[in-house]
């Protein structure tokens, strides 16, 4: 059965309802990308001028949280053809049969209108117009236009993983500035270094569901040129925070050698061998990613909090 196919016999159940569970619909949410976006939203809150309340400052969170679970769902609903034929996306709850497209989908919308309005109400509708462009970025244009059209998918709708710091920013101020800006750079630069380390090691199942991943198109040989170029650009950017006077100089010190870090794994890519079976390079440069961007976002909340500290005790 291909994977079209699996997809029309999905749709041809949607009248039937599932015997989900709780858990079944939490996975719809894609938890741990949904934790990665409260984090880094949660830092955008913390690091804009100004205070908000902790009681709206909560409900932004939760709604932004509300949000990209919708976005997730939505991916799900849509990706149900492809993630039936790959091997890490198989156990899904919708290729599983655990859940309904229908259901998936009604679920997101629901989610997503639920979110947006709550946000509006609650903070601001300048917040929440961004939360549901970002959902719209998401679900719309990166999952049903980009993620099959162009191996530039990443790049470009890698923009919507970025803008949760954004939008937390924009709950405290109404607004955007150039320290939000350059939080969003880091995360929107981070992601294509981030996901073509995985596309290296999972270029199979992309090309057997036809997604046309870089290295799938253009080879290993270019995928592997273009981590460095978006490593070195991320590492460099992640530092720009302490220029700009966000943060200060030791957290300028500790982006630094976390960006010295994230170069080198992909340096470690690039010297490897193409055709290699293993990968165990682009393997390892995918999990530092992961601890790079937390570490990233973990030390620009640390330092801001140093720096208050500081000025609090040198006005007592």
């Amino acid at each position: 059965m291909t994977a079209i196919d699996h997809h029309a016999t999905l749709a041809d159940d949607d009248l039937y309802l599932s015997e989900a569970g709780a858990r079944d619909f939490f996975e719809l949410l894609k938890p741990r990308v949904m934790s990665l976006v409260v984090f880094t939203a949660f830092a955008g809150l913390l690091l804009a001028p100004g205070s908000i309340n902790p009681v709206i400052g909560f409900i932004a969170i939760l709604c932004i949280a509300v949000g990209a679970g919708a976005s997730g769902a939505l991916n799900m609903w849509y990706d149900a053809d492809i993630d039936a034929v790959m091997t890490r996306t198989a156990r899904r709850p919708i290729p599983a049969g655990r859940i309904r497209p229908q259901e998936a989908l009604a679920f997101g919308l629901t989610l997503s209108t639920f979110s947006v309005c709550i946000l509006g109400l609650a903070v601001n509708w300048f917040a929440a117009g961004f939360l549901a462009f970002t959902i719209f970025f998401y679900a719309v244009v990166y999952t049903m236009w980009l993620k099959r059209s162009t191996p530039q998918n990443i790049v470009i709708g890698g923009a919507s993983g970025a803008f949760p710091p954004m939008i937390g920013w924009a709950c405290v101020t109404g607004s955007v500035s150039l320290d939000s800006i350059l939080l969003f750079l880091i995360i929107f630069l981070w992601t294509p270094a981030h996901f073509w380390a995985l596309a290296l090691f999972k270029m199979r199942d992309y090309g057997a569901v036809g997604v046309p991943m870089l290295p799938n198109v253009a080879g290993e040989r270019a995928t592997k040129n273009q981590i460095v170029v978006y490593a070195v650009a991320t590492a460099i950017v992640g530092v720009s925070p302490a220029l700009t006077g966000l943060v200060g100089w030791v957290y300028g010190a500790f982006a630094a050698i976390l960006g010295a870090l994230f170069v080198l794994c992909s340096i470690a890519v690039w010297r490897m061998a193409d055709g290699d079976e293993k990968m165990l390079p682009a393997k390892r440069m995918f999990a530092y990613s992961l601890v790079y961007l937390f570490a990233i976002f973990l030390g620009l909340i640390a330092s801001h909090y140093a720096g208050a500290f500081a000025g609090l005790a040198g006005g007592l």
